[in-house]
């Protein structure tokens, strides 16, 4: 039989995809994207070295996509087969950036009369070409040449491997019971979400998982005390060597060595630190600029964070004789102060935002904003039966499509994010449509009772989508810069936080719910609550944002080898500086700080936030003009969704709002007192 991995159309074809097929097509693949170099190199040039390179490289990429993709949301069998794929690919890249030939060719091409002159994507191309050469070790010689390729290696087994580690550590840990009153305080949802698992396990009663929607259920709503200590130090030691499963599924020694690694790619380049290695792809220009920025925004919060934390503290002794706050304590007495405060609770929100109805109107606020239709397509094969596909058009006509995978399920990899399935660029035969994953965790249907959204859910699916349109909606042909390729990091979180701020707006949210049972509209009266209650504990959120930030910058820094111990040790002290909540003896939360360790975020959890000032300030336009102006929407399309990686993203930003980014807009969404302060990323 012919190998489904080799000459994928467009899409995968998931229902024939079997792992014994990959090393066989990987290996293929990246023999003939060697061989593609080799006569590029014969006659080098544009038209014969980079553009029959890219479609070769494409035809790696799209098949070692479904690969990875698979390992995240299905793990189990896919596995090995993924990590040898992963050995493979990774050693390609890392000796292709390296190569000094391509290298000449790049700078002959920017060297070249007329080069300035070349349309804008290619020369950009060109241009973040020859910068990831030279991040890439193309000047090294000799022995400190080979180090680094092996450091390449060796840190894609490790961030791997962390990853593994926090799955199975996820995985390994469940609580049983078959007494209903020990989960008094869940909601409906929730116990019929762990009914469920436990009926998966063969087992009478509730199983409770550290999977997100059951954790964050029972660290919200148990009234068993006992139970969210129980929850909360399994979630918080995962992965590391204190808790139920101490050291069997230890990151310590992988954090360790990915950080040692990190570093020495760092100083082989001339470098002081890994951050500064990681800034030279972003926006922010120098470390100290990220630094200050953070600290700022810190120094604005902190107050009205430890006021919160006050409040929350003297509801708790009043309301609950609870003389100490406990971290498993913190978010069931934050919901008891919610719901007294404003008579509102996300369980009370959740019959509104059926699954299916928030789907569907997402479409709906999409199509009014950039003038884009949603089409399902059920005849497309996928790799589990809740997972969805979906066309988007534009007068009719295809332009991209994307996968949904909405819900929790064992064996697949917590969070939610997107990924590419295939990159808009311009092949022989005309264009190659953009083609995405979304993947999230949302409980499931349970029983008769269908998948209900929390508003917070409801915030993550727009959140997704915006990656996935900045993917799908590129003009751009040129692969490097189509779609997210080629955009600045701290840049990258710009559209999918943007598109959070209609989950936020009256006029979007009527299109977004409606009851499950009654298909009545959310009700003025809750609405009203919901956007009251919107700032709740803003100030407490934003500096545990900053805590992750600051601890991955300054990890990031440092110049000195980090032990496990060490690491914990700037970790406590971060948190001395800016945070305001009781963390426990147990907690280990960097073993399991995916984001950095094994997701892209090293030296960039910062981005976050920065982008936060551009989506924040993009979106007060909106207010200005009205949240479906034609004319804002279609401006942002084409100013920044449409562009990609071609231009950089400060003046694609100026250019959609007519002026350099401003810190008011965020300041003011998050409810936070405005103060003369250098946080601005212009």
């Amino acid at each position: 039989m012919s190998n489904p991995l080799l000459n994928i159309p467009l899409l995968p074809a998931f229902d024939q995809l079997q792992p014994t097929q990959v090393e066989p097509a990987i290996s293929e693949l990246i023999a003939h994207c060697q061989q593609q170099l080799q006569q590029g190199l014969d006659n080098p040039g544009w038209e014969n070295t980079l553009v029959p390179l890219e479609q070769a490289q494409d035809e790696l990429n799209r098949a070692f996509s479904p690969v990875s993709h698979l390992n995240s949301v299905l793990s189990g069998e896919w596995r090995s087969p993924y990590e040898a794929a992963l050995a493979q690919v990774t050693a390609y890249w890392t000796e292709l950036g390296q190569n000094r030939e391509l290298y000449e060719v790049y700078q002959e091409l920017a060297a070249a009369q007329g080069f300035d002159s070349w349309q804008q994507a290619r020369k950009k191309s060109v241009e973040l070409g020859l910068r990831d050469f030279e991040l890439s070790g193309v000047g090294l010689q000799g022995g400190a040449r080979e180090q680094f390729a092996a450091n390449s290696r060796r840190l894609a087994e490790l961030s791997s491997q962390f990853a593994n580690n926090v799955l199975d550590a996820t995985n390994a840990w469940t609580w049983h019971t078959e007494d209903e009153a020990e989960l008094a305080g869940l909601p409906q949802t929730a116990l019929a979400a762990a009914s469920s698992a436990a009926q998966g396990k063969g087992k009478n009663g509730w199983l409770v998982t550290l999977e997100g929607p059951c954790y964050l259920a029972v660290m919200t709503h148990a009234d068993n005390r006992e139970l969210r200590r129980q929850v909360h130090l399994a979630f918080v030691s995962r992965a590391s060597e204190v808790g139920p499963n101490a050291g069997e599924f230890d990151n310590s020694e992988v954090m360790e060595s990915i950080l040692a690694l990190r570093a020495d790619q760092a100083r082989l380049l001339g470098l002081d630190n890994y951050s500064q290695l990681s800034l030279a792809s972003k926006m922010a220009p120098n470390t100290e600029r990220v630094l200050e920025f953070l600290n700022d925004l810190a120094k604005r919060a902190r107050p009205a964070a430890e006021q919160e934390m006050k409040e929350l503290s003297e509801f708790a002794k009043i309301e609950f004789e609870l003389d100490e706050l406990q971290p498993w304590d913190i978010a069931w007495v934050a919901e008891k102060l919610k719901q007294k405060r404003y008579a509102i609770s996300q369980e009370e929100l959740r019959p509104y935002f059926p699954y299916a109805k928030v789907v569907d109107g997402l479409f709906a606020v999409v199509e009014k904003l950039f003038g884009i239709t949603v089409e399902e397509d059920a005849s497309v094969a996928t790799w589990h039966d809740d997972v969805q596909f979906f066309w988007l058009l534009r007068g009719g006509e295809r332009i991209a499509g994307f996968y949904l995978d909405a819900f929790a399920r064992e064996k697949k990899r917590g969070g939610a994010w997107m990924d590419t399935v295939a990159t808009r660029r311009q092949t022989e035969q005309g264009i190659q449509l953009p083609i995405a994953y979304l993947v999230c965790n949302f409980s499931p249907a349970a029983g008769d009772m269908p998948s209900l959204l929390t508003h917070y859910e409801v915030t993550t699916l727009f959140h997704e989508f915006g990656h996935g349109l900045h993917h799908m909606l590129t003009k751009i042909d040129v692969a490097a810069v189509s779609g997210i390729n080629g955009v600045a990091w701290d840049a990258v979180e710009m559209p999918s936080q943007f598109l959070e701020n209609w989950c936020w707006q009256p006029q979007a949210i009527t299109m977004l719910s409606a009851h499950f049972e009654t298909s009545d509209p959310l009700p003025k009266e809750l609405l009203d609550k919901m956007l009251a209650a919107k700032n709740f504990q803003s100030a407490m959120f934003t500096v545990r944002q900053l805590e992750f930030a600051l601890f991955d910058f300054r990890l990031h820094c440092c110049e000195e080898e980090l032990s496990a111990e060490k690491i914990q040790h700037l970790l406590t002290e971060v948190r001395s500086e800016v945070a305001v909540v009781p963390v426990s003896a147990q907690n280990r939360f960097q073993h399991a700080f995916s984001h950095i360790f094994a997701g892209g975020y090293a030296a960039g959890y910062y981005s976050y936030k920065w982008a936060e000032v551009l989506s924040a300030d993009a979106f007060s336009l909106f207010e200005e003009k009205g949240i479906f102006d034609e004319t804002t929407g279609k401006r942002f399309l084409h100013s920044i969704l449409e562009q990609g990686g071609s231009r950089d993203a400060l003046e694609l930003f100026t250019e959609f709002r007519g002026r350099e980014p401003q810190i008011d807009a965020l300041l003011r969404h998050s409810g936070i007192e405005q103060q003369e302060l250098n946080i601005s990323p212009a």
